[in-house]
């Protein structure tokens, strides 16, 4: 049994101090164990039953996880109401016990039951334990060991409670920008470095809400509550308005989890009307990939139709070479990180090179994120990068703009 701290945000952890998972089963066991009991288990009250949430014994079949039982039947509602006392060693000694059906027919000889109450004193339900037959060990400090462990799982239950309740918001959160309109896309230009000549635009997205977050803490937030797929599915049809705006050289770049791959939405996001032939699969270097093989599967039938693939923020951290190896990616993103400073910083430089050379040699094209000077450009340019993108050479602008450039270049 273990305690644990969370961090701040409930999306970081269940609960704000909780039991590990598997904790509970684990302390209802030490309970049953140290009192020499044959059975012990949580109940959770309801309208009208309880539901045992967690079981341990050595007799089994007597009681089972899942048993739902009327609240007027059994011990726990009757130690609730103060009509049983919670301590009873020998049940043959207490004649409101042996008024009770289940004394006679599991048999109970010695049971030991106490309240679990959340904050603000709000019952949930009973940590209960009984053997058999009468035992005459029992003590009253075995109550009070009863009473412990009963706030603590008090304490676990409001945090877990608390916890589920803010996931809640979080997804109704969501659920309410996505019909608000949200994410407004905006798209950033790329330019091949060296003709300056417009290559196309990566699809972006901005949540205009109070209070104001990074986009990616949205879609980290979505994913948390299972609502990653709906929400990326969502950006992406927005996206896709820039489709028939766009002249048939312009590539259309937007980003994809492997959740949303996987999920075989995109395919029929991008069914027959779209050609998909200038439209970027970007996959963020910070998104953790289980099953290579099933991720390249998921993505053939788009590749085959001349969609292509891009690994982002490559050189931010180790996973983005696995990606590169695994999905054999038509184009590599260099993270801004080694892009900023890239002209001063000799590392950086080194870097860039290297990944640069690297993706020549298996034939992928690089892009360079953040170019925000002309001195970064131009090292840029040196170490042989193909694509970049900026604020330096542009910001992120609405549709109505991409499309004012697309009818000026017709």
């Amino acid at each position: 049994m273990t305690l644990q701290k969370a961090t701040t945000t409930p999306l970081g952890k269940l609960f704000a101090y909780g039991i590990e998972l598997d904790g509970v089963d684990r302390m209802l066991a030490v309970v049953r164990r140290h009192l020499s009991m044959d059975v012990a288990f949580i109940a959770r009250f309801r309208d009208n039953d309880r539901i045992l949430e967690h079981v341990d014994e050595n007799s089994p079949g007597v009681v089972f996880k899942g048993q739902k039982i009327p609240l007027n039947e059994g011990y726990c509602q009757k130690v609730v109401d103060g009509k049983l006392p919670e301590f009873i060693p020998d049940t043959s000694l207490l004649p409101a016990a042996l008024q009770i059906q289940e004394t006679h027919t599991i048999p109970i000889g010695a049971h030991l039951s106490t309240p679990i109450r959340l904050n603000e004193n709000r019952l949930y339900g009973t940590l209960c334990c009984f053997s058999h037959k009468p035992n005459s060990n029992l003590c009253a400090h075995d109550i009070f060991l009863l009473h412990a462990f009963s706030e603590l799982l008090g304490l676990h239950f409001s945090a877990a409670a608390a916890a589920r309740q803010a996931l809640e918001r979080t997804a109704n959160e969501i659920r309410a920008a996505i019909l608000g309109g949200m994410p407004r896309p905006v798209f950033q230009p790329v330019y091949n470095i060296a003709t300056g000549n417009l290559h196309g635009f990566e699809c972006l997205s901005r949540f205009d809400l109070e209070p104001l977050r990074p986009p990616d803490q949205w879609f980290k937030a979505a994913h948390e509550v299972g609502l990653g797929v709906e929400l990326e599915s969502h950006a992406i049809d927005t996206a896709l308005g820039a489709f028939p705006i766009l002249p048939e050289n312009w590539q259309l770049a937007v980003n994809c989890s492997p959740a949303l791959i996987l999920s075989g939405n995109l395919p029929e996001q991008l069914g027959v009307d779209h050609d998909v032939s200038h439209l970027i699969i970007e996959i963020t270097e910070h998104a953790a990939v289980d099953d290579y093989k099933s991720l390249a599967t998921a993505l053939a039938p788009l590749r085959q139709r001349g969609a292509k693939l891009a690994v982002d923020d490559a050189g931010a951290g180790y996973s983005s070479m696995r990606h590169i190896l695994h999905l054999q990616p038509d184009m590599i993103k260099l993270d801004m990180s080694i892009t900023h400073d890239v002209d001063t910083d000799r590392s950086r430089r080194a870097l860039a090179k290297g990944l640069t050379s690297f993706a020549h040699e298996i034939g992928s094209m690089v892009v360079a994120e953040g170019v925000e000077t002309a001195q970064e450009l131009e090292t840029l340019a040196s170490l042989g990068v193909d694509l970049a993108q900026g604020y330096f050479l542009a910001r992120p602008m609405p549709l109505e703009q991409v499309q004012t450039m697309a009818l000026a270049r017709k």
